[in-house]
């Protein structure tokens, strides 16, 4: 097996991830100016394993043999979720939204064959997260809302999956804001130091025009991480809010 067939094989096995690499790379982009929302849980392992893969380009002829594998064992439960893991992880840290979307019709048969899978229901959360915040995509969003609820019905203290659930309000065109805040702030009974979360609550409010509760969750964020990269931005945005009235 040569080493991309093991790295396709190593992606594939990291059933353990967290969603929203494509998104925490876009925001870097984005009107939110430098706000990195990377996932509060990703473990030092994973981290390892991201950085590791990162650098690591696999030719659309190895993914698509991996593919045409599952394809032709669409029963086989624990292949149809490995691959789609992994080809998600690899989308994401690539970019590549014709890999996601495979990986999102891996993630969608695996769950066909057991809806119950926790894993998975995330793991199609994020994809269709991802799907809908890279095509603009309203309905991708909604359907990451049912994936994420279905998980969080199993985990009402995933504070990360919340969270997200919370973004696809606050990113789909127009915002709900008030969905999202619902959200955020039930992540944040969760976990009150949630970085992401306060991050994001920060954002909504200054969005609202409300410069007094956007100081209010910024102080938050300062008391969990004082060196969490997004605070001179989001102060600058504060500051803007609390001067123009």
């Amino acid at each position: 097996m040569g080493n991309k067939s093991v790295w396709i094989s190593i992606i594939a096995a990291a059933f353990c991830f967290v969603g929203g690499f494509l998104l925490a790379n876009a925001l870097n982009r984005s009107e939110m100016d430098g706000i990195k929302a990377e996932n509060d849980g990703l473990r030092t392992v994973q981290a390892n394993n991201a950085r590791e893969t990162a650098n690591v380009t696999l030719t659309s002829e190895e993914i698509q043999k991996k593919i045409s594998e599952a394809d032709q064992n669409p029963k086989n439960f624990h292949f149809q979720k490995g691959l789609g893991m992994g080809l998600y992880r690899y989308a994401s840290m690539k970019q590549d939204a014709a890999i996601l979307a495979e990986a999102l019709r891996l993630l969608a048969r695996a769950n066909d064959i057991d809806p119950e899978d926790r894993e998975v229901q995330v793991g199609l959360g994020n994809a269709y997260f991802d799907t809908g915040y890279f095509n603009k995509d309203n309905k991708s969003f909604v359907s990451a809302r049912e994936f994420y609820r279905k998980a969080l019905s199993k985990r009402p203290s995933d504070a990360e999956v919340r969270t997200d659930l919370g973004l696809t309000y606050f990113l789909q065109e127009p915002p709900d804001l008030s969905a999202a805040i619902e959200e955020f702030e039930a992540s944040l009974k969760i976990d009150p130091a949630h970085e992401k979360t306060l991050q994001f609550l920060v954002q909504s409010q200054v969005k609202k025009n409300d410069g007094e509760k956007a100081r209010q969750f910024l102080d938050q964020l300062k008391k969990a991480n004082p060196e969490n990269q997004s605070i001179p931005e989001l102060t600058s945005l504060v500051d803007q809010i609390v001067a123009a009235k």
